[in-house]
């Protein structure tokens, strides 16, 4: 549709309406300073516009932007918003839209009423609320989830958000007990609280899957014993590695990820609520009780700060960013060796898909695809970075946002995690294409310039003397075992006929011995831990 040009000659705007063309005529030029003119032409378009768009239209694009919640002014009557005491009039439809925040943090209505639950009790304790009022309470409370639980919950979009519509459907259920409800408490610490809790039982739920990707590439691991592969530094062939010793690399990687989520747990469990807005109250809550209540270490000491921050949300994405690096790295492997160029991989059409145009095709696009999502995972933590950034103490609506890249953030890695245990209970290494894959490259190199350090040569003047080797290799089109003893004698005299037994990558791979090496007996050890550590 062409832009209206309102402050001189605009063309005919032609707007496709099931078929048909709405025209709206070009209305005279107006002067600079006809501010009064300008908004009546554009509120007179506003409305011939809005009557030609058919209601039904009009239903859809409401339900897209509420997610599905019920907004329609129609189908549901106006109510006085809980906070509206001040106000002579209601915002209006298209405000009301932007500012829900129910189609999505509804997700949050468990921990929601475990924090009210915690409250009301703490309120009846401190003598603030009655015992009766408080038993009123939860029993609604109880109702209310019973109702979301089965699906039959009205969620409302001018009730804005998941608090507004309990409290007022708690209203709706017990009276006037409900009203006391949000006593010592805000908005601003309920979201918060909610939140808090909401991440720690997300972190319980992501290391257990990044455990149960550990056991699957522990289990491969244990599959493929033995089996020798290329090790690759700038991608180039470097030096030979046990698979299994590969495979427990990106184990090792995801055992610090749990480690950092657990971390990250750890110092979120406080609880901001009774902060209330800002300042905190001046009735006698006890915020000992609820945060004990609620599983919380204790309260926040600050409450500006217990309003104000999200670097705990910040934390957690940070965590699951750096996730997501790693499982990508582990796709970016697999893809590569599941082409044809490397053949090391199949996976098995369970996990592959084919194309459309090409029969021959069997991409295995999951690992395409986990590759992929690191980036919109990395994307979620920018997103909530951003938004922190220069935001005035304490509490911002700017916070609001902050929720849909946490969910997506946490369904995205919990995602990836499966997908890729998935892949690895799905694969086999071409182990016949592997080994005939070994002898270019050279990769037993380096531990033939260990064979001079033990014959007592500098490393530096070693690696010198492989150099040598390697080019007559290269240039001659061997292998370095395959270079006859005269040839390495010509190069340096140390050599002896125990070289021999340091070339090959299988020799090579029986040379390592050092702490968390490739040889057999590290890796063996650490087979023995993992497979101890993750009970198997």
């Amino acid at each position: 549709m062409q832009q209206l040009n309102l402050l001189g000659s605009a063309p005919t705007v032609r707007c496709r309406m099931e078929g048909h063309f709405l025209c709206i005529k070009p209305s005279e030029k107006l002067s600079s300073n006809s501010s009064l003119s300008i908004r009546k032409s554009l509120s007179e378009k506003h409305s011939i516009l809005k009557s030609a768009v058919p209601s039904q239209c009009r239903m859809q694009a409401s339900n897209t932007a509420t997610g599905g919640i019920q907004a329609d002014s129609k189908e549901q009557p106006k109510e006085a918003k809980l906070w509206g005491g001040r106000f002579e009039k209601g915002v209006t439809p298209a405000v009301e839209k932007f500012g829900q925040s129910v189609s999505y943090d509804r997700k949050l209505y468990k921990h929601d009423l475990m924090g009210s639950r915690a409250h009301a009790s703490m309120l009846a304790k401190q003598g603030i609320i009655t015992v009766q009022d408080r038993d009123a309470i939860l029993n609604g409370i109880d109702e209310i989830e019973k109702r979301i639980d089965d699906g039959k919950f009205n969620w409302r979009a001018d009730r804005e958000d998941v608090h507004m519509n309990v409290e007022a459907a708690l209203i709706e259920l017990v009276g006037e007990p409900a009203k006391k409800l949000h006593t010592a408490r805000s908005r601003n610490d309920q979201v918060v609280t909610d939140v808090r809790l909401w991440c720690r039982d997300a972190i319980n739920d992501i290391v257990q899957r990044i455990k149960y990707l550990q056991v699957s590439l522990v289990q491969l691991a244990r599959e493929n014993e033995g089996l020798v592969v290329p090790g690759y530094t700038h991608l180039q062939r470097a030096q030979p590695l046990l698979l299994q010793h590969l495979l427990l690399a990106f184990v090792e990687m995801l055992e610090r990820d749990a480690s950092r989520l657990l971390d990250c747990q750890a110092r979120l469990n406080f609880s901001p609520l009774g902060a209330c807005a800002l300042a905190g109250t001046g009735l006698p809550i006890d915020r000992h009780n609820t945060a004990e209540a609620l599983g919380f270490t204790e309260p926040m000491r600050n409450s500006v700060d217990a309003v104000a921050d999200r670097d705990f949300l910040i934390e957690l994405l940070g965590a699951n960013s750096i996730i997501a690096i790693h499982l990508s790295r582990l796709a970016e492997e697999w893809v590569l060796w599941a082409s044809e160029e490397f053949g090391f991989l199949t996976p098995s059409d369970a996990v592959s898909t084919g194309s459309s145009i090409m029969p021959q095709k069997k991409n295995p696009d999951p690992m395409e695809l986990v590759r992929g999502k690191s980036a919109r995972v990395i994307g979620d933590l920018t997103t909530v970075l951003v938004l922190c950034k220069g935001l005035p103490m304490a509490y911002n609506r700017d916070l609001q946002e902050d929720k849909e890249p946490l969910f997506d953030s946490v369904e995205t890695i919990n995602t990836v995690l499966d997908v890729t245990a998935e892949f690895a209970q799905n694969v086999v290494f071409n182990k016949d294409r592997i080994s005939k894959s070994l002898p270019a490259g050279h990769l037993d190199a380096t531990t033939l310039a260990d064979y001079l350090v033990y014959k007592g040569i500098p490393f530096r003047t070693s690696h010198d003397i492989v150099g040598k080797a390697v080019a007559i290799a290269v240039s001659k089109r061997i292998e370095l075992k395959d270079l006859s003893l005269e040839e390495f004698l010509r190069i340096n005299p140390v050599f002896e006929e125990d070289v021999y037994t340091f070339l090959g990558v299988e020799n090579s791979i029986a040379k390592f011995r050092s702490y968390g090496s490739t040889g057999a007996e590290p890796v063996a050890e650490q087979m023995k831990f993992w497979i101890s550590k993750l009970g198997m």
